[in-house]
């Protein structure tokens, strides 16, 4: 465990980078960090895109908000209903015009009386709770608890109550939560710490814990994502998530540029 602890923070440091953003999702909030609520507005929006080419979410991610003039808390808070119609076009894979609408009602609903998103995860949160999965069960509740929340939209917003590995929102979480001298992830929440955050599961996350025996679960779901995320606790108690940037980046370059053109093997 010695040296693939090694290994690892050796590759954390090689990719938590600030060169890590341009290419990544995380570059979209990074346009935005000048307002709070825009700040989380377009993290969290962005992070429930985030499934397919990362390439097409910035794409998609960039022209949603262009339609909010680059500036979604002003829109979402003093659109008018004509302005909505713009919209009707734009579409992400399975993300239709009725989820854009859900999305852009619930924060102009839930900012008209809260200052920050924190409060509508950390009010589900318990004292001693080991990780965030209290606070994401209950957040899929509260988001999803307006009159008119259309059941099509819930798809959208994972939750460990279906047994998800809930990998959006865990990295929309990270994203708020951790901070350290490279920049890449805000740290703008104060009430979750980063050692309750939990791995954001993708596919290159996933096969790189398999082969280090980070991950001996069949199922990608969530009590894999607890397995992983318990078993880099061994490796940074106060900050395990930080090894989410080797395990995706040793997986996503596996995956392009095959294994002759990683510069390390895998410990074992």
């Amino acid at each position: 465990m010695t040296e693939l602890k090694a290994f690892l923070d050796q590759q954390v440091d090689r990719y938590n980078q600030s060169s890590f953003i341009l290419d990544d999702p995380i570059s979209i909030p990074h346009r935005f960090i000048d307002q709070l609520q825009d700040l989380e507005i377009t993290a969290f929006w962005t992070a429930m895109l985030s499934w397919g080419l990362r390439k097409t979410i910035i794409n998609k991610s960039t022209d949603l908000f262009e339609l909010m003039d680059n500036a979604p808390f002003d829109f979402i808070m003093n659109h008018k209903e004509s302005d909505l119609l713009r919209f009707q076009p734009w579409k992400h894979r399975t993300f239709l015009y009725t989820d854009t609408l859900y999305f852009i009602h619930f924060f102009r609903w839930f900012y008209a009386s809260h200052r920050s998103l924190e409060t509508a995860f950390t009010r589900f949160m318990k004292e001693g709770d080991e990780n965030v999965k209290n606070a994401i069960t209950g957040f899929h509740e509260f988001f999803f608890s307006l009159d008119d929340a259309p059941l099509r939209t819930k798809k959208h917003v994972s939750t460990p109550a279906r047994k998800s590995s809930c990998k959006r929102l865990n990295m929309f979480l990270k994203w708020m939560v951790r901070k350290d001298l490279s920049g890449v992830d805000f740290g703008v929440w104060q009430h979750i710490k980063p050692h309750q955050l939990v791995i954001p599961l993708d596919v290159h996350v996933e096969k790189v814990a398999r082969k280090t025996g980070l991950l001996k679960r069949k199922n990608r779901d969530w009590q894999a994502a607890e397995e992983i995320t318990n078993a880099l606790k061994i490796f940074d108690p106060k900050d395990p998530v930080k090894y989410d940037y080797a395990l995706f980046g040793i997986g996503h370059a596996e995956r392009h540029f095959g294994k002759k053109g990683m510069d390390e093997d895998l410990p074992g």
